[in-house]
């Protein structure tokens, strides 16, 4: 029996579920693939000579051939749909790839691309969605999928011309695809050549200012400065009231110096003053210049032009967190919940936080367990969790976490963080060591897994399974800066591989400049070295960013070696009243001060 393909009922069925699949970059942000952006996606324009169907698939039904489907091209098709809804991907792409070369019809070749996209494979997407573009090449989808997955491959000449296309197809939506062009060309690691890819597509376009817009961004990230301000101040000049580019020149302005944003935004809120994000952006570098009266008045503004405003409630309430000023934060807050927030859970999160900041652990708590939803739920159930057990009923804070919904591998990984950050405290090391392990079992690469170990066995004094964890992590998360840190400073602290760990922990700050904790390891180092003068000057800047006990405990350490006792004493009493039980201060002064 012969069925032919073009009008077949039995090929309908095949692809009803493609509709399911629709080729936008909205659903490709969704998929958990590292070589596609995001955010991008190139508004459609509807092709009014397609029925409602088509529109659904993308392709339309003048465009597909007049083919006979074989026993044999009926049997791929089914083992395709089987193996892939079986989980064995690899004979799914691999069959409707094959499918997609010999029927030359564009809706298997969607179908094999979404299929490799799907599972990983961008190889075989690729040459399925160049398949696709080919034989449809008005499919704003195909051309959508295949600039894509050209620009995440470096390709950026092939990816120009359907750029070109979209761009040009977008109609009274071209403002949105600029403003959306650069999260598509975001995993492209020349950042200089996709700079001129960007400037050359909006080159047609001088009049519109998501154009400019595009450029600046591209211009930023390939670290041209100059051209991201002046781009951004024409985006400005063809539309003075869009707040966007505003906040975004200013924060070109910041990279030169805050002065310069700030006498920037006095001047656009003059004009405009009702530009709440933009206030909301000034008030904030306000904090960072420490300037908080200035800072308050513009919350006081905010608030007085919006009383009803939930976005602005929250602002000024995360403002005022900043500014420690709680009451005022709490208040804020309430006032967005009355209002009907969009996000009441994060909302409840940080009143949960504002009252463990002021020591009410018993209504942190309540606010923390009435986060019932959203992507705060887990962090305030491991909070209350945390709570529960300071106050001495760890085995109920252990089935609270343990009794916790989850949807993924790093919900269970966080999980089984939280409860072994519970068992140490409770000087449970063994415990922890177990529990991380037995999550390892499952979670093998999990790089939060893998540390949280390498820190349990430490406390238990399995030196080789920190190290080999530590490894491990590094090779999985080469810029893991803490990882480096944490197997220079055990280096340091229990063998001879001085230069080793110096190697280590040097590697750490260059990943992550200006860490503390990073500081201490390098200035630790240094002393058990016996550079003295070098150690004792990079403990000083990491005390001073961070009055850690144990930081403290080093730094009194290397002045009282140095001679300057006095100092030392002081450094440590003075981190004594802040952290009276803290193991390694007491243990340090214990050991200096017989």
């Amino acid at each position: 029996m012969w069925i032919v393909l073009k009008d077949s009922p039995v090929l309908d069925s095949l692809f009803s579920n493609v509709a399911d699949f629709p080729m936008s970059f909205k659903i490709f942000g969704a998929l958990p693939l590292l070589f596609l952006a995001a955010c991008a996606q190139f508004p459609a324009k509807t092709d009014v000579t397609t029925s409602n169907q088509s529109n659904k698939t993308g392709v339309g039904q003048s465009k597909l051939p007049d083919q006979e489907l074989t026993p044999p091209m009926l049997f791929d098709f089914l083992l395709g749909e089987t193996a892939f809804q079986r989980g064995d991907p690899e004979i799914a792409t691999n069959t409707y790839l094959k499918l997609a070369r010999t029927t030359r019809d564009p809706r298997v070749a969607q179908r094999a691309t979404e299929i490799a996209l799907q599972s990983r494979q961008p190889l075989p997407a690729l040459e399925a969605a160049n398949i696709w573009a080919t034989l449809d090449p008005n499919s704003v989808g195909a051309r959508q999928t295949l600039a894509a997955l050209l620009v995440n491959f470096n390709r950026l000449d092939e990816a120009r011309p359907h750029l070109e296309k979209l761009l040009a197809s977008g109609g009274s939506n071209i403002d949105e695809a600029f403003m959306q062009l650069n999260s598509l060309l975001v995993r492209s690691s020349d950042k200089n050549a996709t700079f001129e890819l960007v400037r050359k597509l909006a080159e047609p376009y001088p009049k519109l200012p998501e154009a400019h817009f595009a450029v600046s961004q591209a211009a930023w990230l390939a670290n041209r400065f100059d051209i991201a301000l002046a781009e951004m101040r024409k985006a400005l000049a063809l539309r003075p009231e869009w707040e966007m580019a505003a906040i975004y020149e200013g924060r070109i302005l910041a990279r030169e110096s805050n002065a310069s944003a700030i006498r920037f935004f006095e001047r656009y809120l003059e004009t405009y003053p009702k530009a709440n994000d933009t206030r909301i952006t000034y008030a904030r570098l306000l904090l960072a210049e420490k300037d908080y009266i200035k800072a308050r008045d513009q919350f006081q503004q905010l608030l007085a032009e919006n009383p009803d405003n939930a976005d602005v409630a929250v602002a000024v309430g995360l403002l005022s967190m900043e500014l420690r000023e709680y009451g005022l934060a709490e208040s804020n807050f309430k006032r967005a919940l009355e209002l009907d927030y969009r996000d009441p859970g994060m909302v409840r999160f940080y009143l949960g936080g504002i009252h463990e900041k002021t020591q009410d652990d018993a209504s942190a708590m309540e606010w923390y367990r009435s986060v019932t939803a959203g992507a705060q739920y887990l962090p305030a159930q491991i909070k209350y969790a945390i709570l529960l057990s300071r106050k001495g009923k760890i085995d109920e804070a252990l089935q609270h976490l343990q009794q916790l919904p989850v949807t993924n591998d790093q919900q269970r990984a966080q999980l089984m963080i939280a409860e072994a950050q519970l068992l140490r405290e409770d000087g449970s090391y063994r415990k922890a060591f177990q529990l991380l392990s037995n999550g390892l079992e499952k979670l093998p690469d999990s790089p939060d897994l893998l540390y949280d170990r390498a820190l349990a066995a430490e406390k238990i004094g399995k030196y080789e399974i920190l190290e080999q964890d530590l490894r491990k992590l590094i090779q999985l998360k080469p810029d893991h800066a803490h990882a480096y840190n944490a197997l220079g400073y055990s280096l340091a602290e229990r063998t001879d591989r001085l230069p080793e760990a110096l190697e280590l922990i040097e590697k750490a700050i260059t990943l992550s400049p200006g860490d503390p904790y990073i500081m201490d390891s390098l200035g630790w180092v240094h002393y058990r070295m016996g550079n003295l003068n070098q150690g004792l000057n990079y403990l000083r800047q990491a005390f001073g960013l961070a009055p850690d006990p144990e930081i403290a405990a080093h730094l009194g350490e290397v002045l009282w070696v140095q001679g300057k006792k006095e100092e030392a004493t002081e450094v440590w009493e003075a981190a004594l009243k802040n952290h009276p039980g803290n193991e390694a201060l007491l243990s340090t002064m214990k050991k200096f001060m017989k």
